[in-house]
């Protein structure tokens, strides 16, 4: 959510943004209305102080009247109407600022200066890690984990539509050992505070993450509630301290969790829907760091570089890419996309964002920090990244440790947790 100043004393700043984005033009008349908005705001601001000025000089003479013993009707009927303007102003008011604050909403974020404009194109890679498997004599992983009876397809597919996989035996193993490893390096090696959060969230925790109101059709809602399953653990643990202001020698603040995550995926019918690619319900560690300003471009390097040590444990080639403007979720300022090599697919998987959301989702969600200094409360910087998301960790796994004879090597880091170094 951006700063009310932003419209008011920085509208090409905003223009431009939105104009990297490749949005300006379907944002224009949106943006506008915000700037009429505003200026209505604060006329009508101007406006219910003058009357309550009048009014309180009406009153004083009502008072000096009655000390002198001389009727005050029509002063106290001119008082009269004037509340009755003020009360009329302050429902426009009302009206207004609500209006504003639902423009506000809808805005994307801003991306930094060193986030190249344009689209998907756009793209650049930054580095990478290790080599592409050829993909020759590789079976896609929808093919060999049915083979390994360690993916059920069809029984999920059954049990509750499309989208929906079961893992059996070691396939159930392999989740659980992914999840022990990715937490235990988080928490032990990388600093995080292991998290264990709800999965049924409420509307002001799915704003403050700005998933809401712009995004709510591919959520999962609860009948007959205003709750809705999280699509990322990253909306509770950023909402753990909305409406709160943190010291700032307990900056940074980092946490991580395993979830579930339910997307309805509403507008990617036909996109990569072959075995794990994109499902509606998987597990995924996610990282989640609250900082300064001043720090969050160093901060974001860190978060990546956290997510990039679980590929080199599971000897998985990546590359790390920086996302164009256009290509850059709404709220995100500066994101880095994690992309491993799946050999029997043929494709790099993104199995990660990291992302710097500057005070982005800080101002939606209300979390401020006070300096040490002593001077004013400020917004922190949040950053999030996936640390990893767990379904096409599998594909690659499947398809890049994949053996002639059908079996699948298990990395040494992964093989402690699975107990075997070897599924097949």
């Amino acid at each position: 959510m951006h700063d009310l100043r932003m419209v008011r004393e920085h509208i090409d700043a905003l223009r431009a943004g939105m104009r990297r984005r490749g949005v300006l033009d379907a944002l224009s008349p949106t943006i506008d209305r915000a700037v009429a908005l505003d200026k209505a705001r604060r006329e009508t601001i101007q406006a219910v102080e003058e009357r309550k000025a009048a009014r309180n000089a009406v009153s004083q003479q009502v008072g000096q009247r009655k000390r002198a013993g001389e009727s005050a009707d029509d002063l106290q009927q001119q008082s009269r109407l004037l509340g009755d303007e003020i009360a009329r102003l302050d429902r426009e008011l009302a009206q207004t600022e609500g209006e504003l604050s639902a423009i506000l909403l809808e805005l994307p974020n801003i991306t930094l200066d060193q986030v190249p404009a344009g689209g998907e194109d756009k793209n650049a890679v930054v580095r990478s890690w290790g080599a592409p498997r050829d993909g020759a004599r590789v079976q896609p992983h929808w093919e060999i984990g049915a083979k390994l009876g360690i993916i059920d397809f069809e029984r999920g597919a059954k049990i509750s539509g499309s989208g929906f996989i079961v893992f059996r035996e070691m396939g159930a193993r392999l989740v659980r050992a992914l999840m022990n490893l990715m937490l235990d390096v988080h928490s032990r090696e990388h600093g995080y505070q292991e998290t264990w959060v709800p999965v049924v969230v409420n509307r002001a925790s799915m704003t403050g993450t700005a998933q809401l109101p712009k995004f709510e059709e591919d959520m999962y809602a609860l009948r007959d509630e205003d709750a809705f399953l999280i699509p990322t653990a990253e909306v509770p643990l950023t909402n753990l301290y909305r409406d709160e202001i943190i010291p700032e020698s307990e900056l940074p603040k980092s946490f991580t969790a395993c979830s579930p995550c339910f997307r309805r995926e509403a507008g990617a019918a036909g996109k990569d829907t072959r075995g794990l690619l994109r499902v509606h319900e998987f597990d995924k560690v996610e990282l989640v760091r609250y900082v300064t300003p001043e720090s969050s471009e160093e901060q974001l390097e860190l978060l990546t570089g956290h997510a990039e040590q679980i590929l080199t444990q599971l000897d998985l080639p990546y590359r790390v890419v920086r996302l164009a403007s256009g290509d850059t979720g709404f709220a995100s300022a500066h994101t880095y996309d994690l992309e491993t090599f799946a050999p029997g697919v043929g494709k790099w998987l993104e199995v990660s964002s990291c992302s710097n959301f500057t005070d982005f989702q800080a101002r939606r969600a209300n979390i401020r920090y006070k300096p040490s200094d002593g001077g004013k409360p400020r917004f922190v910087h949040t950053l999030n990244g996936s640390g990893l998301a767990f379904p096409r960790v599998i594909a690659s796994i499947l398809e890049h440790h994949q053996q002639e004879d059908g079996s699948v090597r298990i990395p040494a880091a992964l093989s402690t947790y699975l107990g075997a170094e070897r599924l097949g």
